[in-house]
């Protein structure tokens, strides 16, 4: 409560500095400079005789059936170049199932004040921030995964040229409703180079270098066995560069994470700090790429070693982090992001911790993926009327080739050499256009994936989960927004749950009104009570900004991921209410 009326304070004073039109009231020109968004997900869980009665296992003494996550952003704009706002957060009376459990109050999340003119861009309060891909930072805010890691402090954002950018900034992450008891320091230096020489025959030459700083004073509940050399302070450091020719582009960026603690693993007892002996953490990322109409080839490689970062070492601790949070850095699986719901069931996810005495150790990953896009022109014979749109994804992942010495507690990573595999996937799809009502997608999937990524526990001992995934859509439009849209898909596989069979159907009534049902069926399972239909109903209905979305059925357990990062979720049953808008 002391927060809402410190914010109420700092903001009202502004609201008079707001000069009056006269044909404008002070209040109406207020509301004209007001600006905002409200999304609430509200979730009714229900016992199911199939899932089983309803449990939380992060407040597993509750019985709170109906929870909803809800979120207001405030922004206002006043004396043309300064900006104040507010995200006010409420998890009642919890958060929704596998939510932080820090998620569980009504609270001011976030605040801040901001000047920003054509040179200067300066922040307090909280705020996000990337340099460069990501490799060494990245807050930013992800409510599907309920991932926030804002920073709350100060940035200074200086732009002297419209070829050179600075950054600067330090504060502290947030967890939950408070921060991380560590801090970030940062600094970040981009130069067009193309722009600064008037160099011809180049779209664009950018040339970046960071820096990012962690301090965490040694706290003595932190488990170690030895203080006496103990890394209060990270610095890490990453330089890159992008080159755009037109239709080749290229980039590159190396990261080095400084030195930091280790830890026993959990399955070794209590996880303690591997005494005296500390680890750099590096990453090497690569991009090539050529564009031009009707066709497009890219290619991505990436190396990761040690390179888990968290502003908090205890959230290091290998399978003590469930819910991703304090991440410094970000690290998404570089793999093709899928859109069904069967083809989400055997993904990946990217592999950076160190873990030296767990199975013979981990150091990281190495792997990569390859996208090929093309068009078929129309009035050919693939092409057809409409012409025809084809692309594939090719992607695999490996753990880095590395020797450990469990006894004491080291290791040695070879640089470019591929030790066990993760995850190999293929995706080839095709669009096509029959007429003007008629349309389809037609996708196949084939993919191995370590048991260890998909199901949770150590890798590279469990075994492989292969797998096929076929998928058909097709749409047909009725025009003045109605359209019918039928899906099916069918996934084999003799590991794990066996054979799966999906189907949707959708209904779009106008532009605004939809319905949808769909379900997925694991009849192949070898437990006859496992063979679950994980079926959905629902709609929604939009206006403007406003949309609310009505649905009821059961959710899948497994790995659930936004922009390739993910979490696990346990199934589920329930009436799940929907409802955004901005103004």
């Amino acid at each position: 409560m002391k927060k809402i009326k410190f914010l109420i304070f700092f903001i009202i004073p502004f609201f008079g500095l707001s000069q009056e039109t006269e044909n404008q009231s002070i209040f109406n020109q207020f509301l004209n400079n007001l600006s905002g968004s409200v999304e609430s997900n509200a979730q009714w869980y229900v016992d199911d005789d199939k899932l089983g009665d309803f449990y939380d296992p992060n407040f597993p003494l509750s019985d709170e059936y109906l929870r909803a996550n809800t979120y207001l952003s405030l922004d206002y704009n006043f004396l043309k170049n300064f900006t104040v706002g507010l995200q006010v957060e409420s998890y009642e009376p919890l958060p929704l199932l596998n939510y932080y459990p820090g998620y569980n109050e009504t609270n001011i999340a976030t605040y801040y004040a901001n000047y920003k003119n054509e040179k200067l861009d300066i922040t307090a309060g909280y705020f996000y921030e990337q340099f460069g891909s990501g490799l060494l930072l990245r807050a930013y805010e992800e409510r599907q995964l309920g991932l926030n890691n804002a920073i709350r402090g100060g940035r200074i954002k200086f732009s002297p040229t419209d070829y050179l950018n600075f950054i600067g900034l330090y504060g502290q992450q947030r967890n939950g409703f408070k921060v991380s008891s560590s801090n970030i320091f940062g600094f970040d230096a981009d130069i067009d180079i193309s722009s600064a020489l008037n160099i011809e025959g180049i779209s664009s030459f950018n040339f970046g270098i960071s820096y990012v700083g962690k301090h965490e004073s040694f706290s003595p509940d932190t488990p170690s066995f030895n203080t006496a050399n103990f890394p209060e302070m990270i610095n890490s450091y990453s330089i890159r560069a992008d080159i755009d020719f037109g239709k080749i582009y290229s980039s590159i960026e190396y990261s080095l994470k400084g030195k930091d603690v280790a830890y026993t693993p959990p399955s070794s007892g209590v996880p303690t700090i591997i005494e005296g002996n500390y680890f750099e953490g590096n990453a090497l990322l690569f991009n090539i790429g050529y564009t031009k109409k009707g066709i497009g080839v890219s290619a991505t490689f990436r190396r990761l070693e040690n390179m888990a970062f968290y502003s908090e070492r205890e959230y290091g601790i290998p399978g003590s982090n469930e819910f991703n949070m304090l991440s410094v850095n970000f690290i998404p699986a570089l793999t093709k992001q899928q859109d069904y719901s069967l083809s989400n069931i055997y993904i990946y996810q990217a592999q950076p911790t160190l873990q030296l005495q767990d199975f013979a150790g981990q150091a990281g990953e190495i792997g990569g993926q390859f996208d090929l896009f093309y068009k078929f022109k129309k009035k050919t014979i693939i092409g057809g009327k409409y012409g025809t749109k084809l692309s594939a994804n090719f992607s695999y992942w490996a753990l880095l080739d590395a020797t450990f010495d469990e006894n004491q507690g080291t290791y040695d990573a070879e640089f470019l050499k591929f030790g066990s595999r993760l995850n190999r996937d293929f995706n080839f799809e095709i669009r096509k256009k029959f007429s003007k009502k008629w349309s389809g997608i037609f996708t196949y999937i084939n993919t191995i994936t370590d048991k260890g990524v998909t199901l949770g526990g150590p890798l590279g001992v469990q075994g492989n989960i292969k797998a096929n995934i076929a998928i058909a859509e097709v749409t047909h439009k009725f025009g003045k927004g109605k359209s019918v849209r039928l899906e099916g898909q069918h996934l084999w596989t003799k590991q794990d749950d066996k054979n799966w069979a999906g189907a949707t159907l959708e209904f779009n009534a106008s532009n605004r009104l939809s319905f949808y049902i769909n379900d997925s069926y694991n009849y192949g399972n070898d437990v006859e009570n496992d063979q679950i239909h994980f079926y959905n109903f629902g709609g929604s209905y939009s206006k403007g900004a406003t949309r609310i979305a009505l649905n009821y059925g059961r959710q899948r357990g497994g790995l659930s991921c936004v922009g390739g990062v993910c979490r696990f979720v346990p199934e589920s049953t329930g009436l799940t209410v929907n409802l955004s808008t901005s103004f």
